[in-house]
């Protein structure tokens, strides 16, 4: 699992999915996540518009396994 460093209190799944590289730009999240499914903390979620926070686990089948970590944050 690979942790995706914010300094913001929240990021969107679109921006994780642009942030792995599963896109390449914001436009394609909202396709994406209608061809491909993408867990969030273990259940499947579609809304590019998710707030994803501190802890967060975002799994994107054949890309991978990404926590979502506040900078400065502590669990």
């Amino acid at each position: 699992m690979q942790d995706i460093f914010i300094d913001t209190e929240f990021v969107t799944l679109g921006q994780v999915l642009k942030m792995t590289d599963a896109i390449s730009s914001g436009g394609m999240a909202k396709w994406f996540l209608s061809e491909h499914i993408v867990y969030v903390n273990g259940e499947v979620d579609d809304r590019r518009g998710r707030k994803l926070r501190n802890g967060d686990v975002v799994n994107i089948p054949g890309i991978g396994r990404f926590r979502i970590v506040v900078n400065g944050a502590s669990e």
